[in-house]
Order: C-alpha cells, then sequence, then structure tokens
C-alpha cells in the first residue's frame, strides 16, 4: 500500500510517492465538457486550452485562494493523477497526506478530506503548509530556535514564524501569484486599451517580471486583443512596467512579513535575525523579491533550492521519517 504526499496549490499539483520522491508535477487545471462535467483533458493538456476553448469545453482551475472552488472536478483531477503515478491501477488506494493553508475554516479542511477520499484514498491526514514547506526547504523546524518561512504560491502567501516543531506567528494571505497575473492583465488594459489573458501575463512574470530595480529583466514583446477596435494587436511590455504593475499586491505580500515580525516575540525575532528569512514556492523566483524584502526588514533573506518543489519535498520527509502520513500530527501547530 502506497503512502503519497500531495501539494495541492492553485496553479500547480505535485505528487511524491514513498520510496520515490516527487514523480508528479502538473498544473491544477481541468478541461471539461460543458453541458456533461466530463472530462476532457487534465494538467498540462488542459492548460494549453485555456483561454481557447470553444463553446462546449470549459478549462478551469477547480482551486481558487488555496482551497477548493469545484469539488467534483478536483476529484477527477486527483483521481487522474492517482491513476498516473500508481500505473493505471487503483487496486492499491493510498494513504495521503495532503496540504493545505494556514487558516481555512473547518468546512474548507473537510472539504479536501473529502474530495481525497471521494479520488480514491484509503486515508488522508492534513499537514498545513507552512510547515511542509518550512521542512522542505530545510529549514529546523524542531529546534527550540526561531525561524520563518515566506511560501508564496498561486494562491496564497503563507508567512509563518516557527519554533520546536509549531507556528507561533502565522499569516495566511490570499495574494498571490494569481493576483500578479490579474494585476498585470489590468495594467496592460488600462495602459494600452489592450487585453491580454492570464496565460500571457503570467508568461510576462515569469519572463520579465521584476520587483527591484537591480533586476530588470529587458522587455518582451506580446499579442492581444485592441479593445478599440477588436483587431488583434501587438506591444512591447518593459520589466519596468510590469514591476510597475504588481507594486501594490507585492507591497502587501511584503507587509504582511513586516507584520509577522512585529508581532514575533522578542527571543524569536533574534533568532530570525540571525537565521534570515526563507521563500519558498514559486513566487519566491520573482526577481529581486528577496532584496526588497531584505531592504524593508533588514534581515537577511534568502530562496530555497527549487522553491517550488518545497511542500511536496517537506510532506515526503514527514512520510519517510515516520513511515505513516498520519504522524504529521508531530507538526501541529499551536
Amino acid at each position: 500500500m502506497k503512502s503519497i504526499g500531495i501539494d495541492l496549490g492553485t496553479a500547480n499539483t505535485l505528487v511524491y510517492v514513498k520510496g520515490r520522491g516527487i514523480v508528479l508535477r502538473e498544473p491544477s487545471v481541468v478541461a471539461v465538457e460543458a453541458k456533461t462535467q466530463k472530462v476532457v483533458a487534465v494538467g498540462s493538456e488542459a492548460k494549453l486550452m485555456l483561454g481557447k476553448t470553444p463553446g462546449s469545453i470549459v478549462a478551469m482551475r477547480p482551486l481558487k485562494n488555496g482551497v477548493i472552488a469545484e469539488f467534483d472536478i478536483t476529484a477527477s483531477m486527483l483521481r487522474h493523477y492517482f491513476k498516473k503515478v500508481s500505473g493505471n491501477t487503483l487496486l492499491s488506494r493510498p494513504k495521503v497526506i495532503i496540504c493545505i493553508p494556514y487558516g481555512v475554516t473547518e468546512v474548507e479542511r473537510r472539504a479536501v478530506e473529502d474530495v481525497t477520499l471521494e479520488a480514491g484514498a484509503q486515508s488522508v491526514a492534513l499537514v498545513e503548509e507552512p510547515i511542509a514547506a518550512a521542512i522542505g526547504s530545510g529549514l529546523r523546524v524542531e529546534d527550540a530556535r526561531g525561524s520563518m518561512i515566506v511560501d508564496i504560491g498561486g494562491g496564497t502567501t503563507e508567512v509563518a514564524v516557527m519554533s520546536l516543531g509549531g507556528i507561533v506567528q502565522p499569516s495566511s494571505l490570499r495574494i498571490a501569484g494569481d493576483e500578479l497575473d490579474e494585476a498585470i492583465v489590468s495594467y496592460i488594459k488600462r495602459k494600452y486599451n489592450i487585453l491580454i489573458g492570464e496565460t500571457t501575463a503570467e508568461l510576462l512574470k515569469k519572463r520579465i517580471g521584476s520587483v527591484h530595480k537591480m533586476t530588470d529583466r529587458g522587455a518582451m514583446e506580446i499579442r492581444g486583443r485592441n479593445l478599440l477596435n477588436g483587431l488583434p494587436a501587438i506591444v512591447t511590455i518593459t520589466s519596468a512596467e510590469i514591476r510597475e504593475a504588481m507594486q501594490d499586491e507585492v507591497l502587501h505580500i511584503v507587509e504582511s512579513i513586516r507584520n509577522a515580525l512585529e508581532n514575533t516575540p522578542p527571543e524569536l525575532a533574534s533568532d530570525i535575525y540571525d537565521t534570515g528569512i526563507m521563500l519558498s514556492g514559486g513566487g519566491a523566483l520573482l526577481a529581486g523579491l528577496d532584496l526588497l524584502i531584505s531592504r524593508v526588514t533588514g534581515i537577511r533573506t534568502v530562496i530555497a533550492k527549487n522553491p517550488i518543489d518545497c511542500v511536496a519535498v517537506g510532506i515526503g520527509r514527514i512520510i519517510e521519517t515516520t513511515g505513516d502520513a498520519s504522524a504529521y500530527v508531530n507538526y501541529r501547530t499551536r
């Protein structure tokens, strides 16, 4: 019987299988027939359809802000991934440990449990995302020493100060990668009267996105639809423009980090000043973010090795070291 860990993210889903490591990295996107809700495509194949489907097919992300928005479609997506990692057989129903954002409601927690069981799991245990991210990034969360993780995903930014295996000062912000993409769409619409899709906005963010002048990354030509005449249009966008577009959302994230530090007990704050702030999640790859956080907080900020994998790796380490997914309670928050 397999023990597997799932980083069920708004943007991407990663699956860790005991003894094998991370075996699946796929976008959290599903394409379904509009009338029957029959699944047409899942993951990378479905993501290519975003913004391009005919009226009979709908491509969507079934999670929003880190929580389940479409129960049945999320279950179908997980069922597909279970089959993919188990060689198209569900004869051995897996024990699953799955992450959730910090501070979700009891209803949202129950929805994650129910959807995982519905997808074919034998049992499900939950671990909060900051804990998994911290373990996966190499922080020694069990020590009597303060450490800080900032995990920026697609739907949520998780900020946590930890000590002795628990979260002492938590903050969960529903501003992350998706909101940055939306800000870029709005900025280009407002400035150029050109409408682009979220896929193009995400590409702009990844290729030339920057939040600090020292990390400018040139310019990029994009195509969209001119809102004045309805015709296709081409415009060149600079790194400085993307920085301006994302400014408000980035400042919200930085402010949540500063607030967490201000509310941290003095002894732990002193430890963090020594150990630094660890960045994980896809948002950690935003050029200059570490420099900006360091400048605002005065604390050394480092990016985790393979930041996108941190949550899945952290869940994996819990599975590998305990032999039982349910033992995640050793890391229960206070």
